[in-house]
């Protein structure tokens, strides 16, 4: 195995891809290609790959997508800056923890975003 790229299902697409723009992701590639009605994304950020899907581009193929807001699923997210990256994005998404040295030794803060799924940001030493 070389990588793990989640796809993790949202409802709306053009709030999910500029929330993650604010966090510094960009769009890599979408279907449809061009327009503003996109089914699917890619958004990167360094290393870190999310993949975003529509409930409905899968819902008559795999209906067990088809669940509430959110999940049962924590992102963990490792970076270097991690102070400069909290203090450029905490007035702009909703902050569920601020930073904060951890008993592991890692400086962390966590957030929720639009699909209510928690971001943890993780700096290790």
């Amino acid at each position: 195995m070389e990588s793990l790229s989640p796809n993790i299902f949202v409802k709306d697409m053009n709030k999910t891809v500029e929330f993650y723009k604010q966090l510094g992701f960009q769009l890599t590639m979408s279907v449809p290609e061009s327009g503003n009605e996109f089914v699917w994304v890619m958004m990167v950020n360094g290393s870190v790959t999310f993949m975003f899907q529509t409930f409905d581009s899968l819902a008559g193929d795999l209906p067990e997508i088809s669940r509430q807001d959110g999940g049962s699923i924590l992102l963990y997210i490792n970076l270097k800056g991690i102070a400069d990256f909290y203090t450029s994005i905490k007035d702009k998404v909703p902050v569920l923890k601020g930073l904060e040295k951890t008993f592991y030794g890692a400086t962390e803060f966590s957030i929720l975003d639009n699909n209510n799924y928690v971001l943890t940001f993780a700096e290790h030493e």
